[in-house]
């Protein structure tokens, strides 16, 4: 069993310890939280044994053979940088980094320390998005492609009463492209690779972050067209439009269902058995490539790709953090 070591106690840590027993190869053995009673709260109602209110501490012990990060974003590289550097293996919530200059770093890092790296984007190693990759034959040439994720933002009505949630704070490396585009820009970079150029446009906040903002990825003879935002709900499938027929998504996050819509046929449910949290299935993904010694795998070239057009869009919309 790989021991897990988990930094943030908040719900995706919950639903991620919950996905990481259902794999039956790891095992969360220890927690940290800047507070020795919060991580002991949180380890009891997961039976876990071990806290720490140091990350050196936590980093450098002999409990644990990997770690998953799930702190504020602006946290992610330098936490990483230091398990990595105390030879422990790195499953970080996406995004990653804060830009592709730490991205980089951490990369070049993993690979001279032989552990493995993993950005922790569910949506490419869900059994349904496999089901959508293997199915693009079917449509024919590819004409168009439609990604919307669009979620209110539960922080929003903190925001617009005064406060100031780390979701909508620049010094936490926030914003509707970093925490809800990334999903629908690494499904597309993950079928289509690195395009051959792109537009961004975005609307920002008083705060410096964008609320909401729109991509545009060119491939040649089709573009993928990304809707993201924060401060709106959107009911909309996803859609990819071929000469043939049309694959239509719902929920791209999950790719709850997958139906596709072929000339003068009927159309067809594609969608397979998902487990209901889907998150067992990158945890297996971090399992296998650390069984297998996989230092160098394809999730940290499309990492690569997504953040290199994460920094430039931002840089083009006029999103700025500390760490850029």
């Amino acid at each position: 069993m790989i021991r897990v070591g988990t930094i943030g106690t908040n719900w995706i840590t919950d639903r991620f310890i919950e996905a990481v027993l259902q794999t039956g190869k790891l095992n969360p053995t220890a927690v940290y939280s800047r507070t020795i009673e919060h991580a002991e709260h949180f380890a009891r109602k997961h039976g876990i044994r071990h806290c720490f209110d140091q990350l050196e501490d936590m980093a450098n012990s002999d409990l644990i053979d990997a770690v998953y990060i799930a702190s504020p974003n602006s946290l992610h590289a330098a936490q990483a940088e230091l398990f990595i550097r105390a030879g422990k293996h790195v499953i970080v919530e996406k995004p990653m980094a804060s830009n592709i200059e730490e991205v980089d770093k951490l990369i070049a890092l993993a690979k001279a320390h032989n552990v493995v790296l993993f950005e922790a984007l569910k949506t490419t190693y869900i059994p349904n998005f496999e089901v959508i990759r293997n199915s693009l034959n079917k449509i024919g040439r590819l004409r168009k492609a439609y990604f919307n994720f669009c979620q209110y933002s539960s922080r929003y009505d903190k925001y617009l009463n005064g406060e100031n949630p780390n979701t909508f704070n620049p010094e936490f490396s926030n914003g509707s492209l970093m925490d809800i585009g990334v999903y629908p820009l690494s499904v597309a970079i993950a079928l289509f690779g690195e395009p051959m150029s792109f537009t961004a446009q975005g609307t920002l906040l008083d705060s410096g972050v964008d609320a909401h903002g729109t991509l545009v990825l060119h491939y040649g003879d089709f573009d993928a067209v990304i809707s993201h935002s924060k401060v709106s709900d959107s009911m909309l499938p996803c859609e990819l439009q071929g000469e043939q027929g049309t694959l239509v998504i719902d929920a791209i996050a999950d790719c709850k269902k997958v139906v596709i819509y072929r000339k003068n046929e009927p159309e067809v449910t594609l969608s397979r058995y998902q487990a209901k949290n889907t998150m067992q299935y990158e945890a297996a993904a971090f399992a296998q490539l650390i069984e297998d010694e996989m230092y160098v795998h394809s999730g940290l070239e499309r990492s690569r790709i997504v953040h290199s057009v994460m920094t430039k869009a931002r840089d083009i919309i006029g999103v700025r953090y500390p760490a850029d």
